[in-house]
């Protein structure tokens, strides 16, 4: 016989799968009436909570759990992305440490409106759940106000509501790639990149502006310039004066001023040089040779993962940050000496 889930007591009952769930955890929003109806269905149809069952009996060594993985639409596109990158090595490192790992797509209108439960929740078929990149804050709050499983962050941390999360070392690793451009020489360099847009966006500024600030060197307004819309959209124009270099937030991003650089008649790295960060290879930059910051997303994987398993083992454990470090990529975007 197979096991009942939430969408089977919803389909019994004309519910909703959140309703469904609502009522069987004592949330708020289900009317007593209702709730006894759900509570009795589930019962006549022999509904296990996952809780429950996890109560009752251990995985033994060789049994999988069972680990979702949530991702938002926004951060998707047509062609592979940075975030795909990060869930195949998410994937194979689950698979390493005996995890199954389901996919779920974060549909904007769930994200930002209706704020509906992921279906792999919903369906009570993970055992613990791992975003990755930033999403809505409101969301986040409902899913912690809702769920009893752990829930680890990848990518992004807040202190208030993400708090056990692993992130790269954004801050430091542009600190650096900023500090290589001053020992060769360059002193007029800008940003790109929306600092309010992302946690990691804001981070890789901050790193910029410390090394600028060290070396006592200004930052024109219009040397920091926006990338993206409020959806999340890359699109961006560069200034009448250019400085020497800029530090860009992503590879993307950097490929993109690349060729608009040579769009109006500047070659990089001769007259511009040019920074990225992920070491990511969008398709049709893979030939621009970009010096940039890679990191190191097999380490965060495992780390994330490592989290979620100890979560399991020990309920109500407290949630802690990790920052894991990459290394700079030098490749040919970057003058290795001003005349």
């Amino acid at each position: 016989m197979s096991k009942v889930r939430l969408i089977d007591i919803a389909e019994a009952t004309g519910v909703s799968t959140v309703t469904v769930h609502n009522a069987l955890t004592g949330n708020k929003g289900v009317g007593s009436d209702m709730r006894m109806r759900i509570i009795e269905t589930a019962k006549r149809m022999g509904y296990e909570p996952l809780s429950s069952a996890k109560k009752e009996k251990k995985p033994d060594a060789g049994e999988f759990r069972k680990i979702g993985v949530l991702i938002a639409e926004n951060y998707l596109a047509q062609y592979a992305t940075y975030y795909w990158k990060v869930y195949q090595e998410l994937s194979l490192v689950a698979t390493e440490k005996r995890c199954y790992t389901t996919i779920e797509v974060l549909k904007k209108e769930a994200e930002k409106r209706t704020f509906e439960l992921p279906q792999i929740v919903a369906n009570n078929s993970i055992e613990g759940l791992i975003i990755i990149g930033e999403i809505d804050k409101r969301y986040i709050r409902k899913l912690r106000a809702e769920l009893e499983m752990p829930v680890v962050f990848l990518d992004f941390y807040d202190n208030e509501i993400a708090k056990d999360a692993v992130i790269a070392d954004n801050f430091y690793g542009t600190y650096q790639m900023t500090e290589l451009l001053f020992e060769r020489g360059i002193h007029e360099i800008g940003f790109i990149g929306s600092i309010y847009a992302t946690s990691s966006i804001m981070d890789r500024y901050c790193g910029f502006r410390k090394s600028m600030l060290e070396h006592k060197k200004p930052v024109p307004s219009e040397w920091v310039i926006e990338d993206r819309d409020a959806m999340g959209q890359v699109g961006f124009e560069l200034p009448n004066c250019l400085p020497k270099a800029f530090v860009c937030n992503c590879d993307l991003v950097a490929g993109i001023t690349v060729e608009k650089l040579k769009e109006r008649g500047y070659r990089v790295p001769e007259d511009i040089s040019v920074t990225g960060f992920d070491n990511f290879l969008y398709p049709g930059y893979a030939d621009m040779k970009i010096t940039t910051y890679e990191l190191n997303t097999k380490a965060m994987s495992k780390v994330a993962v490592d989290k979620v398993l100890k979560q399991l083992r020990n309920p109500g454990r407290a949630g802690t940050l990790e920052v894991v470090s990459g290394h700079v990529v030098w490749k040919n975007s970057v003058k290795a000496k001003i005349d």
